[in-house]
């Protein structure tokens, strides 16, 4: 299921993204989905439980040699901190506490973010909720990979470097594309992040705290629950630029792979969206969507029509076609 484009050039789209267009749709023919909307009252336990599972982990893996550091941080720990930066997604869409107290979510979007060792929780809602509404956009979804990305790392071997090296182009990319300064709550996050870090290592050793941190940038590259990354956007189909995955994976991710359905709704919590697929099953069920995340790492990998450069892309609207 190639996506028969050129191996260096992005597909240009001159339409809007369809998700405004099929939610309204939707919402015409059935307008029980509005009940969906708002947030979650269990999550934050959900989340809370997570987190908890994680600082016990500080004992367990005290004393532990490096070789099992790593092992633990790859098959545990590292999805338990993939999970909490899915977490911090929902958080993003005021999915922890609603709309009405915004406050309320940013910080336990900080205290969700403790585990993760690395501070973004702020400065993710900043970019995330313009993808959204910029979907495509060349300069504002900074989701969409540069094109030195693409040129660098189009053959076999170059796309599997770059899905190791996924977290640091997911960080180092909107600072270079769309830079915008640092706002007071994003310098709150990373004072509140580094005590954390800071305890971990005085407390526990620097062990641990690589632990958390390894734990974390392993499992956002070649690694099973990283590959919804590659399956949400990327051109596997020609013209089709979001993709659902229906499989158990959703089941530790707040069901993030159900992101035909996400985007079309982004103010359904991830726990509704199965529902959302249910009462309009006709318009989810025959769009071109994945089994399996770890078949679409393989299949980004190997198939020479599919790499960083299969994605959709908009002129930005600020800027002359």
């Amino acid at each position: 299921m190639g996506a028969h484009v050129s191996r260096t050039d992005f597909e240009w789209s001159y339409t809007e993204e369809p998700h405004a267009s099929r939610r309204k749709e939707i919402l015409a023919k059935y307008p029980q989905i509005k009940k969906l909307f708002g947030y979650d009252p269990n999550f934050k336990w959900v989340v809370t439980g997570m987190v908890l599972v994680q600082f016990m982990m500080l004992f367990v893996m005290k004393d532990q040699s490096w070789p099992m550091i790593f092992l633990v941080a790859y098959v545990f720990g590292g999805v338990i901190n993939h999970s909490l930066m899915l977490a911090i997604h929902e958080i993003s869409h005021n999915l922890a506490f609603g709309h009405a107290r915004p406050l309320a979510n940013k910080a336990f979007g900080m205290f969700t973010n403790l585990p993760i060792g690395i501070p973004f929780s702020i400065s993710f809602k900043k970019y995330h909720l313009e993808h959204h509404r910029y979907q495509g956009d060349e300069m504002k979804d900074t989701d969409i990979p540069t094109y030195l990305e693409a040129k660098l790392f189009c053959n076999t071997f170059g796309k599997f470097c770059w899905l190791c090296l996924q977290p640091f182009f997911y960080a180092l990319r909107p600072v270079i594309i769309y830079p915008k300064s640092p706002t007071t709550l994003e310098i709150v996050n990373v004072i509140i992040q580094l005590i954390f870090d800071v305890f971990v290592y005085y407390y526990f050793g620097g062990k641990v705290l690589v632990y958390l941190i390894a734990g974390s940038l392993l499992a956002m590259g070649l690694h099973p629950v990283a590959g919804h990354f590659i399956s949400e956007h990327y051109m596997f189909r020609k013209g089709y630029e979001t993709y659902s995955y229906y499989g158990c994976l959703n089941w530790i991710t707040f069901n993030v792979g159900y992101h035909n359905e996400h985007h079309d709704f982004p103010a359904v919590p991830g726990s509704r969206l199965p529902e959302v697929k249910r009462i309009a099953a006709e318009y989810y069920d025959n769009l071109p969507q994945h089994n399996s995340w770890v078949s679409v790492l393989y299949d980004f990998v190997m198939d020479p029509d599919i790499g960083p450069y299969a994605r959709i892309k908009r002129k930005n609207r600020g800027l002359k076609s």
